[in-house]
């Protein structure tokens, strides 16, 4: 067993519980591996699956989109290699990526660029 990893814990839930809590929406979903938290990627504006990893000090991450299976240790900022976890092994296919889809905003790529461009020092 790696450290970090809990093959046997299921996922929190479809979406990102942050976001579902708040009434946010998120661009891609990230499992933790450890406790199953499901939390939005670093390009969505909460970064809840990074802010997660933070809080709890649980490292390792696994993508939760469909066909995705990559993990993801905070710790060396590396991808490693994982077993397979619970299922769900993503959110359902028939979700909207972003989602979830009816909190959106019609202008989401903006939104998202001007998140990039300040978390990166520009004007944007």
């Amino acid at each position: 067993m790696i450290q970090g990893i809990d093959p046997q814990r299921p996922p929190s839930g479809p979406g990102c519980v942050e976001c579902e809590r708040d009434g946010g929406w998120w661009f891609h979903l990230r499992r933790c591996a450890e406790c199953g938290h499901v939390g939005c990627c670093d390009d969505s504006l909460g970064q809840h699956a990074t802010a997660h990893a933070g809080q709890t000090g649980h490292p390792i991450i696994q993508s939760y989109e469909p066909g995705e299976d990559w993990f993801w240790d905070y710790r060396t900022e590396q991808m490693i290699d994982g077993p397979e976890l619970a299922p769900p092994r993503s959110h359902p296919a028939e979700q909207s990526t972003p989602g979830p889809e009816a909190r959106v905003p019609a202008d989401w790529r903006e939104q998202l660029q001007r998140a990039r461009a300040s978390r990166d020092g520009r004007s944007g």
